[in-house]
């Protein structure tokens, strides 16, 4: 049974920084792209970054370029999040999905019942 387990999260300052990590176990993601989304309250889910099984492509949402980075080691199944100059908007629930990649990571639809998904950790930045 495949699972995801995030962990890093925490309370941090504006301005700080965390690393997320999200690691899975039950299968062998040798070919499975890796997402990262989340959810404030009241608010829908959101993406937030994502990598190909290569490692060789990536996607941010605008709102968190160039202060969060999206990274795997496969060799321990373990995908990351670095995120630095963390702003109190960036408080939510973030969840960590893995998909098994058929086609380019800008195609993957994340919302497919084939997608797997974490059961997220909180990151809250006080202002």
């Amino acid at each position: 049974q495949v699972q995801l387990v995030e962990s890093g999260g925490g309370l941090v300052q504006t301005g700080g920084f965390l690393r997320l990590s999200c690691l899975g176990t039950g299968r062998s993601f040798g070919t499975f792209a890796m997402g990262w989304f989340r959810q404030a309250p009241g608010k829908e889910r959101e993406f937030v970054a994502s990598i190909d099984w290569t490692g060789g492509s990536t996607y941010y949402v605008d709102s968190v370029k160039g202060r969060f980075t999206i990274s795997g080691d496969s060799t321990k199944n373990t995908w990351y999040l670095h995120m630095k100059t963390l702003k109190p908007e960036d408080t939510a629930v973030y969840y960590c999905a893995t998909v098994w990649q058929r086609g380019p990571l800008a195609g993957i639809d994340w919302s497919d019942s084939g997608v797997y998904w974490g059961q997220g950790t909180q990151v809250t930045v006080s202002s």
